[in-house]
This record gives C-alpha cells, sequence and structure tokens, in this order.
C-alpha cells in the first residue's frame, strides 16, 4: 500500500514522532491511523524500556501554580543531556506532569515507592470488601492484584495515573511516548504539592 505524505503528516501532527517511523507504522498498519498510534505507543515503550537504566542527571525543576494561587507543584523531571531540557517538548511534558499533579493529587511517583506496609494494608481492605468468594487462591490473588491497579494504584501514583488530557493513556505511557521521540531517558524523580489551606500531617 503507498502512503502518501499528507498520511504521514497528519500522523506526525498527532504524535510527534519522526517521518520516517510515521512513515513504517502507516506500512504496516495498512494506512490506518488509530492503528499505526497504538503501534508507535507501543513501540515508544519498547524503547523507554531500553533507555530506562540510562543516567539522567540533567532536566529542569517545574513551577505550576493553578486556582488563582491555590494550588501550587514543584516537580523535578529529568533527561539525559542540557540540550533536550531546553526543548520545547520536554518542556511541554515537565508542564503537563505539573498539572497532572496539581489536579489528580498523587502522593507518589510510581508504585516502587508506596511503602510495603501501606500496600499490604490496602490490599487486606479490598480482601475484606470483596466478602467471602470462594476461589482459588491463585486466582483470588490476581483479583486483587486488578483491584488494587484500578482503585489504589492508579489513584495515589502519578506514572499509573490516567492522563488529564487523554485518558486513554497513562501518565507513565506519556512519558515513554516523550522518550521515544526525544531519545533520551526521561524520569520524574521527585514532586511537592501544596493546596491553600491544607495542613500536613
Amino acid at each position: 500500500m503507498t502512503i502518501s505524505a499528507q498520511q504521514v503528516k497528519e500522523l506526525r501532527t498527532k504524535t510527534g514522532i519522526g517521518f520516517m517511523d510515521c512513515k513504517q507504522a502507516l506500512e504496516e498498519t495498512d494506512g490506518d491511523l488509530e492503528k499505526a498510534i497504538e503501534h508507535l505507543r507501543k513501540k515508544g515503550m519498547a524503547t523507554a524500556a531500553k533507555k530506562a537504566g540510562r543516567a539522567t542527571s540533567q532536566g529542569a525543576v517545574l513551577s505550576y501554580i493553578h486556582g488563582n494561587g491555590r494550588i501550587g507543584v514543584l516537580v523535578e523531571v529529568n533527561c539525559e543531556t542540557d540540550f533536550v531540557a531546553r526543548t520545547e517538548a520536554f518542556q511541554e511534558l515537565s508542564k503537563d506532569i505539573a498539572m497532572q499533579i496539581a489536579a489528580s493529587r498523587p502522593i507518589y511517583v510510581s508504585r516502587e515507592d508506596v511503602p510495603t506496609e501501606c500496600v499490604e494494608k490496602e490490599k487486606e481492605i479490598v480482601k475484606a470488601q470483596m466478602g467471602d468468594i470462594k476461589k482459588p487462591e491463585e486466582m483470588l490473588q490476581k483479583i486483587i492484584e486488578g483491584k488494587m491497579d484500578k482503585s489504589f494504584f492508579a489513584k495515589v501514583c502519578l506514572l499509573d495515573q490516567p492522563f488529564i488530557k487523554d485518558d486513554s493513556k497513562t501518565v507513565k505511557s506519556l512519558i515513554a511516548d516523550k522518550i521515544s521521540q526525544l531519545g533520551e531517558n526521561i524520569v520524574v524523580s521527585r514532586f511537592a504539592r501544596y493546596e491553600l489551606g491544607e495542613k500536613s500531617e
């Protein structure tokens, strides 16, 4: 199938990914734009996994103020080089992450940051809510894990949250897309969220 320049341009506009990658994705999905976007996202996750171990000593600390000064966010987003840190795409990603934190109130960056005792306590609550279900232990654990993903991790962990501008993707997949686009590892190191009148525990 012949892919037109207009099709490639449309896919590039939607994804921000390079010409040749877009053309190849369209060729592999017979010109189906939505399937090509999904293909690139999966490829982005694979690219992100390959780059995950690379050092990220550059980046930016971004501040975001929302609601006439009622909510404030500080977030540190890291990448590999100062060159990428200064790109519009990286700055846009950092702002989107700060807005996500302001709107969705995550407590942790990733599920690896959640204390084990907190996870175990939440599992006990989920199990109690399920009542006396007669299922094999292995199946029961899978059900509990599925419920934990949706009702706990997707609320308290930034990377697991649905992205506020497009809830078909998570913040983790949003970052993976940018890693694929920019060619560098990108990580969220830490954040702080302040809300007027909110007392720290």
